[in-house]
């Protein structure tokens, strides 16, 4: 069943009931709470509640829905947000298969989505479907790159795959076999398996045989231990590289001594009192570190939770100009929101610095992704940026 929460429960005043109803900005957000993806979504909705009771003078009332990792229950949330609290801006969700699904629904309601999944099909192609869409975490080839590059950079010439059997895993599969390719990384095994899997183990035995110097596995939140736990149980010896999607304590707390020294690609926010002086987030990046950290404890805070605060940060630099086209509550306000957002320049966030065009609804570049390494149980810089 799903779960609904408003933020007023957690932060007192954070809506204020007795101003007009047109005076309110409101933000819908869903998110997976609960089920495979509920490591993500807790860091997520630990940011949003730390999220400003005003916006651009605005009070500001968010409704918060848990989808339980479910798509089905993402589309209904969507439209409940839209048609019964009528909400001027979504936030979320933050799994790839859970956003796809609300393309048509915010497309018919005009209401922008601000998504915290990551592949770009998300927003693209530019179209109808995806003009009202944008999107939070780097695309996954962004993160390929600076992955691919790091294994070139480490001698790594054969490498296999192992993926979710979804989009997060075709899209992660669909960049990371064009850029290994672009690296002369020969691709010797690829495998599958499902967020809810039990056991790895065929796929784990399958790719073993091939003997790779390396193996990607394509997963996020604590279901991507898995086929890690495996390996190393297994005997494998070759280096474990992962993609930006598990950077969580939960996935450190799952995965224990079987992911030390796993690499993986990441937004600068995770390591960002480990980031050099000359890198241009340091700044927003530790400042959100701290304000997160100040609340949820040392070490807390994750790439999505980063992500959750640089939704907030696209809103707030939109918001101004979207009140002068009409109050929120609005088709006015919404169109105009959209058309701010897509115009957000040079606003640097904890991942990087946003700039958008009708065609990049993302706005991210290389800025926005370093390489990382979990040694002693934390996430640690190793590379770029």
């Amino acid at each position: 069943m799903n779960k609904r929460w408003y933020a007023g429960l957690f932060v007192i005043g954070l809506s204020m009931l007795a101003s007009p109803v047109s005076a309110q900005i409101r933000i819908g957000v869903d998110i997976a709470v609960t089920g495979p993806a509920a490591a993500i979504g807790a860091s997520t909705r630990n940011a949003i509640l730390l999220w400003p009771k005003q916006i651009a003078g605005q009070q500001v009332e968010y409704f918060i829905l848990d989808d339980s990792s479910d798509s089905g229950n993402a589309v209904r949330n969507a439209r409940k947000l839209i048609s019964e609290d009528k909400v001027d801006v979504i936030v979320g969700p933050n799994t790839t298969p859970a956003a796809l699904a609300l393309l048509d629904v915010v497309a018919a309601a005009e209401t922008p989505l601000l998504a915290l999944a990551a592949a770009a099909s998300i927003v693209e192609p530019q179209d109808a479907k995806h003009r009202w869409v944008f999107k939070l975490p780097q695309n996954d080839a962004q993160m390929a790159a600076i992955l691919t590059r790091h294994m070139a950079d480490n001698r790594i010439k054969t490498v296999a795959f192992i993926g979710f059997a979804d989009t997060y895993g075709d899209s992660w599969w669909r960049e990371f076999s064009r850029l290994a390719e672009l690296q002369k990384i020969k691709i010797v095994a690829s495998e599958r398996y499902n967020r809810n899997d039990s056991s790895v183990t065929g796929q784990i035995l399958k790719i073993m045989a091939a003997q790779p110097d390396a193996v990607l596995i394509a997963g996020s939140a604590t279901p991507a231990v898995l086929p890690e736990e495996t390996l190393v149980q297994r005997g494998y010896k070759g280096r474990i590289y992962q993609t930006h999607g598990i950077a969580t304590r939960e996935f450190l707390k799952v995965g224990g001594k079987d992911v030390e020294g796993t690499f993986f690609p990441t937004g600068p926010a995770v390591v960002a009192s480990q980031l050099p002086d000359s890198n241009p987030v340091r700044h927003a990046a530790l400042d959100f570190k701290r304000r997160y950290e100040a609340a949820y404890g040392a070490d807390s805070m994750t790439q999505f939770a980063a992500d959750a605060w640089g939704a907030y940060l696209l809103i707030a630099n939109a918001a101004p100009q979207a009140l002068k086209a009409g109050p929120p509550g609005t088709r006015q306000f919404r169109a105009a929101l959209r058309s701010a957002l897509e115009n957000t320049h040079n606003l640097t966030i904890p991942q990087g610095v946003v700039n958008m065009t009708p065609q990049d609804h993302v706005g991210l570049d290389q800025r926005s992704r370093v390489m990382a390494r979990i040694v002693n149980s934390k996430f640690t810089y190793a590379y770029g940026g």
